[in-house]
C-alpha cells in the first residue's frame, strides 16, 4: 500500500470517529439535520486539502523548474502567482457553496 492510499485510510478512519458525536446528536425541530450540517464542514475539510495539495504542486514545480532553468526563474515565479491566485480563487468560491 503507498504512502497516499494510508494517509486516505487514516483521514478516513478520523473522519468517522469524529463523525460519530455529530450524527448521535437530536437535532432541534427548526434546525438542520445533525447529517447535512456535518457535510457541509466535510466539503470545507476537502476543499482545503485540495487547494493545499494544489498550491503544494504548483510550488513544487516552480521551484523545480527554476531551479533547472535560473534565467527563467522570474517567469516562472509570475506564473506561479497567477496560478495560486486562481487556486485560492477557487477555494474561497467553495467554501461559500459549502457553507451555504
Amino acid at each position: 500500500m503507498n504512502k497516499i492510499a494510508k494517509i486516505l485510510l487514516l483521514s478516513l478512519g478520523m473522519v468517522l470517529v469524529m463523525a460519530v458525536p455529530v450524527l448521535a446528536a437530536d437535532a432541534a425541530d427548526d434546525a438542520k439535520p445533525a447529517l447535512i450540517e456535518f457535510s457541509n464542514y466535510f466539503g470545507v475539510g476537502l476543499t482545503v486539502l485540495g487547494a493545499a495539495y494544489g498550491i503544494g504542486k504548483l510550488a513544487s514545480s516552480a521551484y523545480e523548474g527554476m531551479s533547472r532553468q535560473p534565467e527563467v526563474a522570474g517567469n516562472i515565479q509570475t506564473a506561479m502567482i497567477i496560478a495560486a491566485a486562481l487556486i485560492e480563487g477557487f477555494t474561497f468560491f467553495a467554501l461559500f457553496i459549502c457553507m451555504g
